[in-house]
């Protein structure tokens, strides 16, 4: 999935089209995303505990990972994503290889 925890993105269908937020949680197998103040919803949740008070709750639903694209930190547009294979040497003078997310728009790592 090309979706991560933490990424900055912005919705491009549905109700909430044109929002950006932070991508909470990511469910990869799924292809589903939790992106904050977005597809909110109401639950009502009775109270468990002696001191917990109960009510309706609103939060964010899971929305599918094809509703949204990443925006590049670098560029600031919304962008599809590359992936690049980069050699990285490590402390001990070992080289190895690592998948890294690239930006379609501007070429810069987005990892």
């Amino acid at each position: 999935m090309f979706v991560k925890a933490k990424d900055q993105v912005v919705v491009i269908s549905g109700k909430d089209k044109g929002t950006k937020g932070k991508v909470v949680a990511a469910a990869p197998k799924t292809g589903k995303v939790v992106v904050e103040g977005v597809a909110m919803v109401t639950k009502h949740q009775k109270s468990r505990q002696q001191g917990q008070p109960g009510g309706i709750i609103k939060k964010e639903a899971f929305i599918d990972a094809s509703n949204v694209m990443v925006i590049c930190p670098k560029c600031g547009k919304a962008t599809r994503i590359a992936h690049k294979i980069v050699e990285v040497t490590g402390k001990d003078g070992k080289t190895a290889s690592k998948n890294v997310r690239i930006c379609k728009k501007c070429g810069a790592e987005i990892d």
